[in-house]
């Protein structure tokens, strides 16, 4: 691989011994030299150079929380992230118009919450077609829709007793909505014929390209087996150019433990993360674990996993090199949690191992006597600053004054806590700028809730939120030495910016534009 110059750019490095440089040198994938600003430096002669007229260089952001496999997927299916019902109503018949009679109709992102009419039906669908089965997956991932022809499809009828884990939604009588919540979509998902692993494969290419434009060289994936497989399969055929750190499914700990598998291992494109399992449910279908009820109700979410399930599951990860990376989203299931992480630490000393690196994903609300655990128990936050936008009139709804204890990563590095950020895509977009506008402003793109934004005592530095993106979200997989950061050693993976993010109005950071991405050294996508 030929030696590669930029120059004559303003490289933010993410590294706090030099965090501005004017170029850098890269020799076989990786920085060889970072240039200083304000010297002449001694440039190799062989090599290409490329002067960046000025233009400013970031490390490849880092998106530590996404499926991606449901992203890719997401790409091809009806877009139901609407502001009315009878607009989703409207995209899902189109497609209908253009499948043939029988077969599968899928989309993905609606939002009941911002509907005046709140949750659609089976009937609704069943008015559009019953030729066509159709199940469309709702924004959050943890609540779906269903046709009356889905339902009978999948052998769900009025006398389907719920699911462990999982709710049927039923009408005053008794009778389906064709709602399904929790673990109740599997009784459905398991049914729709699943793609190949080759047309997995080639919808992840599709949608690694769609990454790079975004800036992004590195996600943490949190898919199923299959999109393993696909991934494997893409990087034998060494079409892999993102970073992956693959958690894995807690049904898979046997195996993964009998084939070896530990956290940290496999190659520089592909390497394994945590054991991903689930203590409660989502904001949106108020199935997330609270410690008192959501506001104006008596309801108070599903805890799927209790503390001794947890610990038990994590004394046989650890046992095997493998830390836990466990969803939780409610301030009772955040509790309950960090009990059993506690017990784990405990467990990890008497074993006479290093602490491993776990994880809690979301972490969207937590109780103030809470707060310090994180820290306490060197557990790492994963989080996604663009909820707190997307959420905060469905948080103020159903959480009230909680909310200031809510999507606030603020709170846990004031602790001191390791905090990474992600976007959960395809809940939100990927779109990493977003997230940056969203930590920094607290702001939706519209400017609500007003100039000071949600909660502004949560708002970060711009510095705090890209370290979150990059240098942070390299260490907590175990990559501190090669990823999230511009200096010699590092991988050369960067992102070229149009505009300097520290120069630009912090309501307009979400404009900001790529113009290149680099990996490993090599140009994957360029706009300049």
């Amino acid at each position: 691989m030929p030696t590669t110059i930029l120059t004559n750019a303003r490289v933010i490095t993410m590294d706090p011994g030099q965090p501005v440089a004017s170029g850098l040198i890269i020799e076989d994938g990786n920085i060889a030299r970072v240039l200083p600003l304000d010297q002449d430096p001694q440039l190799p002669s062989q090599g290409k150079k490329i002067d960046l007229g000025g233009k400013t260089i970031l490390p490849g952001l880092i998106d530590s929380h996404l499926h991606l496999r449901k992203y890719a997927e997401s790409l091809e299916k009806v877009d139901c992230e609407t502001s009315t019902k009878q607009e989703c109503l409207d995209r899902v018949r189109k497609r209908c118009d253009s499948t043939p009679p029988g077969k599968w109709v899928l989309g993905h992102g609606w939002n009941h919450n911002l509907w005046p009419s709140g949750y659609g039906t089976a009937q609704d669908l069943d008015q559009i077609s019953t030729e066509h089965p159709i199940y469309l997956t709702g924004k959050s991932l943890h609540v779906s829709w269903a046709n009356t022809a889905a339902l009978h499809q999948a052998g769900i009828t009025d006398n389907t007793p719920d699911p462990a884990g999982g709710l049927l939604g039923r009408h005053g009588d008794g009778t389906l909505t064709g709602i399904l919540f929790e673990d109740a979509v599997k009784l459905v998902e398991k049914i729709i014929p699943p793609p190949t692993l080759e047309e997995i494969a080639k919808s992840i290419t599709t949608a690694q390209h769609k990454l790079w434009q975004m800036g992004i060289t590195g996600v943490h994936d949190f898919d199923k087996l299959p999109c393993l497989e696909a991934l494997r399969i893409l990087e034998e055929r060494d079409q892999l150019r993102l970073r992956v750190v693959k958690t894995l499914p807690a049904a898979y700990l046997a195996d993964a433990i009998h084939q070896g598998i530990r956290t940290g291992a496999g190659s520089d494109w592909l390497w394994y993360g945590g054991i991903k399992e689930f203590m409660d449910g989502a904001l949106g279908p108020q199935t997330a674990a609270m410690l008192s009820p959501y506001q104006d109700s008596d309801q108070v979410g599903l805890l799927l996993k209790n503390e001794r399930e947890i610990f038990d599951l994590g004394r046989t990860a650890v046992s095997g090199g493998l830390a836990l990376a466990i969803h939780a989203i409610g301030d009772q299931a955040v509790r309950i949690l960090l009990d059993a992480f506690t017990q784990l630490r405990k467990f990890e000393e008497q074993l006479g191992i290093d602490p491993l690196p776990h994880r809690i994903e979301h972490v969207q609300l937590i109780h103030p006597q809470d707060i310090p655990r994180l820290a306490d128990l060197d557990i790492i936050a994963s989080m996604q600053p663009i909820h707190a936008t997307s959420d905060m009139a469905m948080a103020n709804a159903y959480w009230g004054d909680r909310t200031r204890y809510a999507y606030a990563p603020k709170l846990q590095l004031d602790q001191g806590a390791q905090v990474i950020f992600g976007s959960d895509a395809p809940v939100e977009s990927p779109h990493p700028w977003s997230g940056i506008q969203a930590a920094v402003t607290r702001r939706s793109r519209a400017g609500e809730p007003g100039p000071k934004g949600w909660h502004p005592e949560s708002r970060l530095t711009l510095e705090e939120t890209l370290t979150a993106f990059t240098r942070a979200a390299g260490a907590a997989v175990g990559r501190g030495k090669q990823q999230g950061v511009l200096a010699a050693g590092y991988w050369a993976d960067c992102v070229v910016l149009a505009d300097d993010p520290f120069q630009v109005e912090p309501d307009q950071l979400w404009k900001i534009r790529p113009l290149g991405t680099m990996i490993n050294g090599e140009w994957v996508w360029q706009d300049f």
